[in-house]
């Protein structure tokens, strides 16, 4: 999505509400989403990819890094990633 509602607008676009259910997890879904998503907005041209989250170690793990906090529409600050969409 263009902003996933953060005080940022310039950092666009976001991966949005990525949740693996529980009976799901550990099967490699979330680095496989992780992974397709990266590839097609390199097709697309995009250069970069966000995300907003709490977690502080998962996104780590598929080649995000922490760029900066961000505000939230609602007042909270959380942390915000980026990757390059090149691989």
């Amino acid at each position: 999505i263009e902003n996933d509602f953060h005080d940022r607008p310039d950092l666009a676009p976001n991966l949005c509400a990525l949740y693996v259910e529980p009976e799901y997890r550990n099967q490699g879904l979330a680095k496989w989403i992780l992974e397709q998503t990266r590839e097609e907005m390199h097709r697309l041209g995009f250069k970069k990819l966000y995300l907003m989250t709490d977690h502080t170690s998962f996104y780590e793990r598929y080649d995000w890094s922490f760029l900066t906090m961000v505000k939230e529409e609602s007042g909270t600050t959380t942390r915000l990633y980026q990757i390059t969409t090149t691989t």
